[in-house]
């Protein structure tokens, strides 16, 4: 089974949930932890990953290159590139720069000189992979500065951990989704078997697992909630309206717990660090009923 943890927002503590569920869950089955949020990977640090054993360079990203001698400093590409990501260095030189350009190649159409102009392939990321101190392996990405394929990253890492699964036997993938609708979460939710929303008591939480859950309807996959915070906000009801009205099983509810971010700091899940906390009891209720009422 592949199980995708979205949230829509960032700071609802879906990394956090993720790694605890983690560690309950290791117990019972054999899995692999994805982290796919190649802009802003956390969930290895979540579980103390200090050291990854391969790493392998994503290429695919193409960014445009000027000649310095085939060109005629004409000043069209400077004038026409909708990124304005073409300016002049100190010798006159007309200059791409490689942060911005998104290798749309109108430069390179408007040019007049054939050839001065060229789009060549760059690096847009890194793959990694590390067994975790509690015995299950991980995939972890991360997106060069300024580079696009964000989404095309987090399908090599799907597609990584599938083969490593194969080769160890292992029975499920749990997915840690970035935040947003972008691309990497299209990726994240893109052939799992369902997906658990992590959303706490606040409109603007609302208003992004709404969107988040519109990209699960798209895939046609069941969905769970887990209320973060919940008692933050005690006064706030749409969340557990707008969830019944969706038909969208509530799998239990975390209390807000300064143990979590104290267990962050310790690099190690709450669940680990302070057992006989009140998030960690919540949360071994919630790995309970996803391992008995989805997982089986």
């Amino acid at each position: 089974m592949q199980i995708a943890i979205a949230s829509g927002k960032g700071g609802v503590g879906k990394s956090s949930v993720t790694a605890s569920l983690l560690y309950f869950l290791k117990d019972r089955y054999n899995l692999i932890a994805v982290d796919a949020d190649a802009e802003a990977p956390n969930l290895g640090l979540l579980l103390g990953v200090t050291e990854w054993e391969e790493e392998r360079e994503h290429f695919g990203a193409k960014v445009a290159r000027i000649n310095p001698e085939g060109c005629v400093r004409c000043g069209i590409c400077m004038e026409r590139c909708p990124y304005d990501c073409i300016y002049i260095d100190e010798e006159g030189n007309y200059v791409v720069n490689e942060l911005t350009c998104e290798g749309c190649n109108v430069c390179g159409l408007v040019c007049p000189v054939t050839g001065t102009i060229t789009l060549e392939e760059v690096r847009s990321g890194v793959i990694r992979k590390a067994t975790t101190k509690y015995g299950f392996p991980i995939i972890s990405a991360q997106l060069d500065v300024g580079r696009p394929e964000s989404g095309k990253l987090v399908t090599e890492e799907k597609e990584w951990a599938k083969k490593i699964m194969e080769e160890l036997s292992l029975e499920h993938m749990i997915v840690d989704s970035a935040a947003g609708i972008g691309c990497q979460v299209i990726a994240s939710l893109g052939g799992a078997d369902l997906a658990i929303l992590i959303a706490e008591p606040t409109p603007a939480s609302l208003s992004d697992v709404q969107r988040v859950y519109k990209v699960v309807q798209h895939f046609r996959e069941p969905a769970y909630l887990i209320i973060n915070k919940a008692d933050l906000n005690p006064g706030f009801t749409a969340l557990k309206e707008w969830a019944e009205s969706e038909g969208i099983p509530i799998l239990g509810e975390i209390p807000y717990d300064r143990a979590i971010p104290k267990s962050m700091s310790m690099l190690k899940p709450v669940v680990e660090a302070f057992p006989d906390s009140k998030a960690a009891k919540a949360l071994k209720e919630i790995a309970e009923r996803i391992a008995d009422e989805i997982i089986g």
